[in-house]
């Protein structure tokens, strides 16, 4: 039985030394050289004394940062993902949090941090390199090693302003990782295209699933995602067949029209997730890639990254939603009501979610922990931990799980029960909008949407007051250039209703 997650770089390392593990389109590492790397930097950590404890790596996203990761695991450590896309006061926030005794940097966060007000040693990733590997060292510490010692810690955005560090283990990332290449199916044929930063657990799709296969990630630079032609020209330059993206991405693309004037002719596979991907442009998509895959995956980070998936097998109507379909082997759905009941069929309530994929809660923050992994309410014999996601779902007629909305976003305005993800969805199948999102003002009691795209706002005003009710209709529409977007990928709503 497989306990470590290094076991999958151990397999791939002998089998194929010299392929290609990781690019960023100049420069790359093979399995092996990830391996050395690996190897070094545990033999360095290790040697300071430090075990099963939280480790900065603070990179610009590179091969190198994905090395440096195992290169923590191979310590005994977890390690805690930064870059320079992270604000300093943020990670400040977080090195106070957490207290590090060591971080992992290259030369470019080592001049960006020396200022930091922590008293973190800093250690330059090209030196730790050269560190002459103990397999001895690296051996006992791998034998004493259990499955459910953590292995990262990710910091998301909290309610109270401070981030919430979701702390996953070696079980639950297997768990996913077996789950997501055989569903996917990925092999050593695959070649992916990375959009996720590498401090969110959205880049464990490819990150994780080129070591378990033998595949080849090529770190997309972020800049690209701004060009559409450019994005497209370097999946083709680089026979990119997979990409798992946010929606974001994806309909940055098509929202521009690019796939009318270039396609990505290597793909075969478009994994999303994150957000609701409007049917509008999930149908340019598939018009412009007609032999792809098309799988759309639904999960929390606390669910150590997706939980369920739905490829697409059906057309969809502009007024159609795409379903969420069914959990992972090994991952329970559990559909609960305000009272604790199962919801019946037709009826709604939370998604939870049950199975080895739970991470291990909060760091740090037992209270929290408790308030979102309780007790299986539907099981009164023993102690069985679910996830409460704060999302609304349902079953549609096939037994799908359909995600209707998140709890949060459920306002009361004139008298009735508003979904904002419900004016969201109608908005997003206006041809000419790439982007929606919409916010509620309590003190004003106004609603105010917000989008991006070719559309005119009194052209959007029009189509909603024919399509939604009187009261659901917002009072602003306003339209912006790109939407704000939170380390996910996601929107950022609270940057929106700050405005």
């Amino acid at each position: 039985m497989q306990i470590n997650i290094l076991e999958y770089l151990d397999r791939t390392s002998a089998d194929l030394p010299d392929k290609t593990a990781y690019s960023d389109g100049e420069h790359s590492l093979t399995f092996s050289q990830v391996s050395d790397i690996a190897g070094a930097v545990g033999t360095f950590l290790a040697g300071k004394g430090l075990r099963g404890e939280p480790v900065v790596v603070c990179m610009k996203k590179s091969p190198e940062t994905a090395a440096a990761f195992f290169g923590v695991i191979s310590a005994g450590c977890y390690y805690v993902p930064f870059d320079d896309e992270t604000p300093r006061h943020r990670i400040e926030m977080i090195f106070e949090n957490i207290k590090p005794r060591a971080a992992v940097c290259d030369e470019f966060m080592l001049e960006f941090l020396k200022d930091a007000q922590n008293k973190c040693p800093l250690y330059d990733f090209a030196d730790i390199c050269q560190t002459r590997v103990d397999e001895a060292l690296l051996l006992r510490i791998r034998e004493a090693a259990i499955d459910t010692d953590p292995i990262y810690t990710v910091f998301t955005s909290g309610s109270t302003g401070l981030p919430k560090g979701v702390t996953a283990c070696h079980r639950s990332v297997i768990d996913y990782i077996e789950n997501l290449t055989g569903t996917l199916r990925f092999d050593s044929d695959t070649v992916f295209g990375n959009q996720a930063p590498l401090y969110v657990d959205a880049c464990l799709k490819d990150i994780y699933s080129t070591i378990k296969v033998g595949a080849t990630t090529f770190l997309i630079p972020r800049q690209l995602f701004m060009f559409p032609l450019k994005l497209i020209d370097y999946l083709n330059e680089h026979e990119i067949n997979a990409i798992c993206w946010v929606v974001s991405a994806l309909t940055m693309i098509s929202g521009f029209d690019a796939l009318e004037k270039s396609v990505p002719r290597h793909v075969r596979l478009v994994a999303f997730g994150g957000e609701v991907f409007p049917v509008v442009q999930l149908n340019k998509w598939r018009a412009a890639l007609p032999e792809a895959r098309f799988v759309n995956l639904y999960g929390p980070t606390e669910a150590t990254g997706m939980s369920c998936y739905y490829e697409v097998d059906r057309d969809f109507g502009p007024d159609e939603t795409l379903p969420v379909g069914r959990p992972f082997r090994n991952t329970g759905i559990l559909l609960i009501k305000d009272d604790g009941q199962a919801a019946g069929e037709g009826e709604t309530g939370e998604i939870c979610i049950r199975g080895t994929a739970l991470t291990l809660g909060y760091w740090g923050d037992f209270a929290k922990t408790d308030e979102c992994f309780v007790q299986n309410p539907r099981n009164d014999a023993y102690r069985e931990l679910i996830y409460r996601t704060g999302d609304i779902g349902r079953y549609n007629e096939s037994g799908e799980l359909m995600f209707v909305s998140r709890r949060d976003n459920q306002i009361k305005h004139m008298g009735h029960r508003i979904e904002l993800g419900e004016i969201e969805a109608v908005a997003g199948k206006l041809d000419g909008t790439r982007g929606v999102c919409c916010v509620f003002d309590d003190a004003s009691k106004k609603l105010t949407l917000y989008y991006a795209g070719s559309r005119a706002d009194a052209e959007v005003a029009s189509y909603l007051k024919e399509t939604l009710p009187r009261y659901m209709t917002p009072h602003l529409i306003i339209k912006i250039d790109e939407m704000p977007l939170t380390a996910n990928g996601k929107i950022d709503r609270k940057a929106l209703g700050s405005k």
